[in-house]
């Protein structure tokens, strides 16, 4: 942690905004399973639709930005452009989502105001961001990753928002073609992308493992970008569909491949839980990268379903969820450093968010995990993998708010406390 610049570090309440609002989306997914068989019925059921969206958007999207507002000026010394109007941008997001999941289901007329607001959240921290990650300066393939990611997320929302005008009756464009592109770009470019680049700093410091080499890193980014691109808009000028799942395999398998082998191989594996998480999601997202391929090869709607149940929401979630938990620890810890008075010793951040808590949570997720997978196959599993679901969720969000009233009860008890009494209260 002393190589990182936390005195740049934001405001704790902007990221966790996000990161704590991440969770509330997961409840309601388990709940919209709970109470709706159909969003289980194919991939272009509007209420499976909604679904993925509440995952990629409401799951992995509020806990991702909200992980760049803390990561970008702490590891990477690249301070956000109006991350002032982070509450602005939360809200936007959050509210087009749940326009968004209205429209699908029951009102289309939503769905013009939901893409607008939800552009003008994703937007509003990816259009400013990416000029100041492409300055000179320290750490350039960190900022050049992030800086590729949030480019294609940009493809991302404007892709969504031509398949929403689609929806909404406005243009008559292939929606298939659309949807495929946009996933490519939102799922591969976007999300992989920056699980990647963040990856390559943050595996190492949090699980132990041997450095990503730079040129691998750089190449890898470089190849993958370029192959989703390219499969993209090959797929919208009309190429078939297994094209675009082709050149996502690839990135994905190479991704997943690379943490497994370094967890493997890792010469001080530490924080056992954070491991298990990627383990468990790297897999996960692995099987579903092939079946992806085999279901675009033959158009096996079930198939399809499956890999985006094993893709979005198991693979990527569990991923990001891991990740969430460690970040949220760590920044109600640099929150904490600036509350109490110089030479008070603070607890460190396993004492915030303890090992036992981060591994009932995970095995609450594979319980999940196991149930969601199988429901695809045996619907008689979808009410408990609902319940599981949910249940995992749940658990997620005490497991943080725990974490927050630990440090809160620390520092309104140390806070003019003195340094020698200090010591040995953390200590006990």
């Amino acid at each position: 942690m002393s190589a990182l610049a936390l005195a740049g570090a934001p405001p704790a309440t902007r990221p966790l905004r996000f990161l704590l609002t991440s969770p509330l989306w997961g409840v309601l997914a388990g709940l919209m399973l709970l109470l709706d068989p159909l969003v289980l019925g194919g991939r272009w059921a509007p209420p499976a639709v909604a679904l993925v969206h509440v995952f990629t958007l409401g799951v992995l999207g509020n806990a991702m930005l909200g992980s760049l507002l803390q990561f970008l000026p702490v590891a990477a010394a690249t301070p956000i452009p109006g991350a002032a109007l982070a509450p602005w941008l939360h809200a936007c997001l959050n509210a087009g989502l749940a326009l968004l999941v209205a429209g699908l289901y029951h009102w289309p007329a939503l769905l013009a105001p939901a893409s607008v607001l939800l552009a003008a959240a994703l937007l509003g921290i990816a259009v400013p961001t990416v000029p100041t990650l492409l300055r000179a300066g320290s750490q350039r393939l960190l900022r050049a990753g992030i800086g590729l990611a949030l480019a294609m997320l940009t493809g991302t929302v404007l892709l969504g928002m031509l398949a929403a005008a689609v929806l909404g009756g406005h243009i008559v464009l292939p929606l298939d073609r659309l949807a495929d592109g946009h996933a490519s770009f939102g799922i591969g470019g976007w999300m992989l992308l920056l699980l990647g680049t963040v990856g390559a700093t943050t595996v190492p410091m949090f699980q132990g493992t041997a450095a990503v080499p730079p040129r691998a890193l750089k190449l890898w980014l470089t190849t993958s970008a370029a192959l989703l691109a390219a499969a993209s808009v090959a797929r919208l000028s009309g190429a078939p569909p297994w094209l675009p799942a082709a050149a996502l395999a690839g990135p994905v398998l190479a991704f997943s491949g690379t943490v497994l082998w370094l967890q493997w191989h890792a010469p001080h594996r530490r924080n056992l839980p954070l491991v298990r998480f990627w383990r468990a999601g790297c897999l996960a997202v692995a099987v579903a990268a092939l079946l992806a391929c085999a279901a675009a090869l033959d158009l096996h709607e079930r198939a399809a379903v499956l890999a985006g149940v094993l893709g979005i929401g198991i693979g990527l979630s569990l991923l990001v969820n891991g990740m969430a938990l460690e970040i949220v620890a760590f920044i109600t810890w640099v929150a904490l450093r600036g509350r109490c008075p110089r030479g008070v010793r603070i607890p460190p951040v396993g004492r915030l968010l303890p090992d036992a808590e981060k591994q009932a949570v995970l095995l609450a997720h594979l319980g999940a995990a196991v149930l969601l997978a199988g429901a695809v196959a045996w619907p008689i599993l979808r009410v408990a993998a609902a319940l599981v679901l949910v249940a995992a969720y749940v658990l997620q969000l005490a497991c943080l708010l725990r974490c927050l009233r630990r440090a809160d009860d620390f520092g309104r008890t140390h806070a003019h406390g003195t340094p020698q009494a200090d010591a040995k209260a953390a200590a006990a």
